[in-house]
């Protein structure tokens, strides 16, 4: 990932330094586990424990040898020197070194995007709280549909938040596993004592069967976690930029002082965090195709997984940690037009009430079929002519008043039938009197 879209938190768990930091400890770790049982001496482990390694030469003897832990071992060992030297890597192979460290990089990043994601979920919440008896239309289609108000839309954004941090926390604890199990995973040139102590030693559960790998299923299902939370990530954006279009004007996202929205045109005040993170979250999804691509390999391990991970797992961390950064700006600092909302709920003079009109007219003894085709007469003619509007036309009709004309103001009351909406804030905890 560019640096434009990777957060510092993120760009340090996925750099070489601290995978390089991680093998090390996993080897000097290992070391420790032979030494309790007897297979190294006790008195190799203070040097061991001191190895040191330069990245930058790690990466020119990996120019020379064409294998990258061979050339970590080479820079470490040097530092370390002989006897000592010769009991690192003992009876391991990579993947012993790359997917362990891995794993460890996948739960911190999990880490950092849920601490990123709870500010979001946050800001969200406050927002539902404090727009609970925010008055709009609800939408479906694109259309106007019926009330509803802008916090129980947010109550929606906030469930979701959880429901994706909660997968994201799932497949974290499944893909971390640890193997230090050797060539072909059956422990043949080591013991399974010292996975045991790595795997505990690093927080990580030593994997169940491994082949030279741990099986790739596991981490497509943490690549389709981040893929949730940022479809979560862009569901919300692309509400805020419906909201922000010219013709609803209800929600805006923030807009500095001196930001500018256009190099032609000094009117716009474009959405551009918004549509940032709905960008992103086609390019994760784009790297869960090739996590569930790269789970099938040959045998007991191919390299094919190998190159697409070393892309897409920390292109994909970055990604979901920057969108949730900026979603928590947007949140943070949305400015909401109540007024606005209020205006557009009585759309062509009211159409949103026409199902309550509808089953007034059927409570009144009308059978449907009739009221249907009264009420959508007045609804088309109200949203396709510069008329008086829907309520209006409704009032000139005399079968409609007859019926129903002293229950005009409750059945266009926009309170009537939200009463139940308290019922979300008590699902989700943000308590539910409004005062």
């Amino acid at each position: 990932m560019i640096e434009r879209y990777s957060p510092p938190a993120i760009r340090a768990v996925w750099s070489d330094q601290h995978r390089f930091e991680l093998w090390l400890r996993i080897e000097i770790l290992a070391c420790e586990a032979w030494a309790s049982l007897g297979r190294i001496p006790a008195s190799a482990l203070p040097k061991i424990r001191k190895a040191t390694f330069d990245a930058a030469k790690i990466a020119e003897a990996e120019e020379r040898v064409g294998h990258d832990v061979i050339a970590f071992l080479t820079v470490v060992n040097d530092s370390i020197g002989q006897p000592e030297a010769r009991y690192v890597h003992l009876g391991m192979t990579s993947q012993d070194l790359n997917d362990t460290a891995m794993a460890v990089q996948l739960r911190e990043s999990a880490r950092i995007i849920d601490a990123d994601l709870t500010t979001v979920r946050d800001a969200a919440a406050e927002l539902a709280v404090r727009h609970r008896r925010t008055l709009m239309a609800g939408r479906t289609h694109g259309v106007v549909a019926e009330p509803i108000t802008f916090g129980f839309k947010v109550a929606g954004w906030v469930a979701e938040l959880d429901r994706s941090r909660a997968r994201l926390q799932r497949a974290a604890d499944d893909v971390a596993v640890g193997r230090v199990s050797g060539a072909v995973g059956t422990h043949a040139t080591i013991d399974p004592k010292v996975e045991e102590h790595v795997c505990k030693e690093l927080g990580l559960t030593p994997d169940t069967v491994s082949t030279q790998v741990v099986a790739r299923d596991r981490h497509a299902a943490y690549m389709s976690a981040l893929a949730s939370v940022a479809g979560t990530l862009e569901r919300i954006a692309t509400e805020i930029r419906h909201l922000q279009r010219s013709e609803v004007g209800e929600a805006f996202e923030p807009f500095g002082k001196e930001q500018k929205g256009s190099s032609a045109m000094p009117h716009k005040r474009n959405p551009v965090l918004t549509e940032r993170v709905c960008g992103l979250a086609r390019v994760v999804r784009g790297h869960l195709v090739t996590a569930l691509e790269k789970t099938a390999l040959w045998h007991e391990r191919d390299i094919s997984h190998s190159s697409a991970e070393r892309i897409i797992f920390p292109d994909a961390c970055a990604a979901v940690d920057y969108m949730a950064q900026e979603m928590a700006k947007v949140l943070g600092g949305l400015e909401v037009r109540p007024e606005r909302m209020l205006r557009n709920l009585q759309f062509a003079g009211g159409v949103v009430f026409s199902q309550r009109v509808l089953l007034a007219l059927v409570d009144s003894g009308m059978s449907r079929e009739d009221a249907y085709l009264v009420v959508q007469k007045s609804a088309m003619r109200a949203m396709a002519e510069d008329g008086p509007g829907f309520r209006t036309m409704l009032e000139k009709d005399e079968e409609v008043m007859k019926r129903i004309g002293s229950r005009m103001e409750e059945v266009f009351d926009p309170w009537t039938g939200l009463e139940h909406t308290d019922l979300a804030y008590d699902r989700l905890g943000l308590g539910a009197k409004a005062k």
